[in-house]
């Protein structure tokens, strides 16, 4: 199988309970929940959405034959020295395109492997951290894992989510252009989990610091 990727790159982890990670980031090209060729961003599932996974106009962009050869790029983008190799598979949804050979081919380049999906897919067995960030509205069925990371407002019932089966239940403030919206959405986070203390604030840090 052939992979489409976005982007990779070696930056620190910028949200949730890995924050300050090194890590390289595996940006697959995509997501289930935007179809670019009948649907603006703004009629999506989120279209709050920040990030690019369609353009093919990142670091190491463009089109992989097997699991192999990309691999051996990520395994390049590996800047570390000492301690465990840790690769991120992001999107757009990862879990379109990630599959067993490419986990097999990463983890014998000794990566420890974390994946960033809306929950929408089943996981492939041989992923050592899930962070689920589910969006309002849509159908997730991955309802177990590491971290569950909900973008904040939206409309879901915290006292609900909090039964299910996480280690780390994160909210999240969502990204928006103007800037008091976005205040407003740093604000409301803030309060719900100081109200709700099950639930611990995520803070997009890469984006402080300046870094991808």
């Amino acid at each position: 199988m052939g992979y489409r990727i976005q982007e990779i790159f070696p930056t620190l982890q910028g949200e949730g309970a890995q924050a300050g990670r090194s890590a390289v980031f595996l940006r697959f090209s995509g997501c289930n929940l935007w179809d670019g060729d009948s649907r603006s961003r703004e009629e999506a599932a989120c279209p709050f959405c920040d990030t690019d996974f369609v353009s093919l106009a990142g670091e190491h962009a463009g089109d992989y034959p097997d699991a192999r050869s990309l691999a051996a790029v990520v395994s390049d983008c590996w800047t570390g020295s000492g301690g465990t190799p840790y690769v991120v598979c992001t999107g757009g949804e990862p879990l379109l395109q990630l599959d067993t050979p490419l986990l097999d081919a990463l983890r014998e380049r000794g990566f420890e492997i974390a994946v960033e999906t809306n929950g929408t897919r089943e996981l492939p067995v041989g992923i050592d951290w899930v962070c689920v960030s589910p969006k309002a509205g849509t159908r997730w069925v991955r309802k177990a894992g590491d971290e569950l990371k909900i973008v904040w407002p939206q409309a879901f019932e915290l006292e609900t989510l909090e039964a299910l089966p996480f280690r780390h239940l994160f909210l999240q403030p969502k990204d928006d252009p103007d800037p008091a919206t976005a205040a407003r959405n740093r604000a409301a986070t803030v309060e719900a989990c100081r109200l709700r203390p099950s639930w611990r604030l995520s803070f997009q840090t890469h984006k402080a610091l300046g870094i991808p």
